[in-house]
């Protein structure tokens, strides 16, 4: 018998069922029949509430995994890290960095909440910088960063890498996870800042397989109609089965999306949930 993973949202900006909190973050559980992964972890409290309501034992996690160093994606990490003391980091060196969005004069701090670089960095032995694609489970894989080729993909917003605001933040660190399925790949994304359609070409470049699913944040929320159109004939042409945007995608682009691929598209509120075959080559 083929081995499952369940990806499960627990923090989004949205909460549709009863007993559920949202806010403005991310994090997503994926648990195959072996391993259980945990990526991102929320803005503040409703991952700790979410947890509970969804009957996610933290204990379980063999791995946490970052999209990036930003506060909607880093808040609950000092209890995930605590909860789960045999798991594994896996982050991108440049997350844990201070990170500055705004206009000269009036920058605001976005890096880590809840933790610091020194805590992260006083583990050496469970954190895994990642660079390249890496194997975090079986099955369960991370980008790494993301090559920035496209025209129209920027990072979304006045992001800086000093509260100066005089040198645009990259956000380099951004990565996303792809799982290898039956159907085709699945890409969790959290906010792709580097791009959803850079995020794909790379998943693609380096696997050889085709996207079945994406899911979670696409940073569309500040996009130009010319590039949320750009961004429809991409996914158009790549045949994804299963579409769930959320978190940064912004009403509009989520609008455009819905509109578009009717009958692709999935709700991404918190408590979703998505089963998919794991290929055999894990079992």
């Amino acid at each position: 018998m083929s081995q499952r993973v369940r990806i499960t949202i627990l923090v989004e900006n949205t909460a549709r069922k009863r007993n559920l909190l949202a806010e403005h973050g991310f994090s997503a559980w994926i648990e195959t029949d072996a391993n259980c992964v945990l990526f991102d972890t929320g803005q503040a409290n409703a991952l700790l509430h979410n947890v509970g309501a969804l009957k996610v034992d933290m204990a379980d996690v063999d791995a946490i995994v970052l999209s990036h160093g930003h506060y909607d994606h880093t808040g609950c990490l000092r209890f995930a890290l605590n909860s789960a003391p045999q798991a594994m980091l896996y982050l991108h060196p440049q997350a844990v960095r201070a990170k500055y969005a705004g206009q000269p004069g009036e920058a605001r701090e976005i890096g880590l909440a809840s933790i610091t670089e020194s805590e992260i960095r006083r583990q050496p032995q469970r954190l895994v910088w990642t660079t390249e694609p890496t194997q975090v489970v079986p099955g369960v894989f991370v980008t790494g960063e993301i090559p920035r080729k496209t025209e129209l993909e920027d990072t979304g917003g006045d992001f800086y890498l000093y509260p100066d605001c005089r040198e645009p933040d990259p956000i380099i660190d951004d990565q996303a996870i792809y799982v290898d399925t039956q159907d085709g790949l699945v890409v969790i994304l959290g906010c792709a800042h580097a791009g959803v359609i850079n995020t794909l070409n790379r998943i693609c470049e380096v696997t050889g397989r085709p996207i079945h699913a994406v899911i979670g944040g696409t940073h569309l929320v500040n996009a130009s109609p010319e590039r949320i159109a750009w961004t429809i004939e991409e996914l158009r042409s790549r045949n994804i089965k299963l579409l769930a945007p959320g978190h940064c995608t912004g009403p509009t682009a989520t609008a455009a999306l819905w509109t578009a691929f009717p009958k692709q598209i999935s709700d991404c509120s918190v408590g979703t949930t998505w089963t998919f075959p794991l290929r055999n080559v894990y079992a």
